[in-house]
């Protein structure tokens, strides 16, 4: 199956830091399973947004619903953006 790569960029509100636990941090990959994606990788950041997230995932439809479901779950506001490698970029700007 083909997966699309998604970053999803949230940020903390006071009631998502009282939910701070490595128990959430599995969850998160357990729900990206069940709508037959994976994590690549999660980062805590300092500056504007707080956690980042990239996943692989087969589409939008499961890119909107892992978003939502996080922000829902979590209290994490979750901002999701695909992305796609430099290289396929590249190729997708020939002769334009």
């Amino acid at each position: 199956m083909i997966m699309a790569t998604y970053v999803f960029s949230g940020k903390y509100t006071a009631e998502a830091i009282k939910g701070i636990s490595a128990k959430r941090t599995e969850e998160a990959g357990k729900l990206m399973k069940q709508l037959g994606g994976e994590i690549l990788s999660m980062y805590v950041l300092l500056g504007e947004k707080d956690v980042l997230i990239i996943a692989n995932l087969p589409g939008a439809e499961q890119a909107f619903k892992a978003s939502v479901t996080l922000s829902k779950s979590t209290g994490i506001g979750f901002s999701t953006s695909q992305a796609i490698p430099v290289d396929e970029f590249d190729k997708l700007m020939k002769g334009v």
